[in-house]
C-alpha cells in the first residue's frame, strides 16, 4: 500500500510537471493565431491601427475611439514577454501590443472569425503574426 501511494504521488508530481510545461509557452499569449491572423481569447479577430506609431508604448485610439474598437486589455499581473509587448494607455489601463503595436478589437464584429474591419478608413488591418 505505502509503494502504491508513492508511485501515485510520484505519477501526480510529475503530470502538474508536465503540464506546467506544455503551457508555459502558450498559456501566457494573450492571442492565438487563427486562419492566419491574431485573435483574442474570445476568438474575436484582433486589428492594428496606422496611427499608433509601432514601439511608442502609447495608444492613438482612446476616448470614443476606444469605445468603438476596444483594446485588448492586460492586467496588472501580466508582463511583456516574446512580441508582445504591453502600453500604458490614457485611462491608465494597460493594453497589450504585438512586434510595438497595440491591438484592438472592432466593435462591429459580430461572431469569432469575422473581420469586418480589415481596412476600415485605410488606416484598420487585420494583425497577423
Amino acid at each position: 500500500m505505502r509503494h502504491l501511494l508513492h508511485t501515485a504521488t510520484a505519477c501526480l508530481t510529475l503530470a502538474v510537471a508536465l503540464g506546467g510545461c506544455a503551457s508555459y509557452g502558450q498559456g501566457n499569449a494573450p492571442a492565438q493565431t487563427s486562419a492566419g491572423m491574431l485573435v483574442g481569447a474570445n476568438g474575436m479577430t484582433l486589428y492594428t491601427f496606422d496611427r499608433d506609431a509601432a514601439g511608442s508604448g502609447k495608444s492613438a485610439c482612446n476616448g470614443a475611439c476606444a469605445a468603438i474598437w476596444p483594446p485588448l486589455t492586460a492586467g496588472d499581473a501580466d508582463a511583456a514577454h516574446g512580441d508582445y509587448s504591453i502600453v500604458m494607455r490614457d485611462d491608465g489601463k494597460k493594453q497589450w501590443a504585438y512586434k510595438g503595436k497595440p491591438l484592438y478589437f472592432w466593435s462591429k464584429d459580430a461572431k469569432a472569425g469575422d473581420a469586418t474591419g480589415d481596412g476600415f478608413n485605410s488606416v484598420w488591418h487585420t494583425a497577423r503574426p
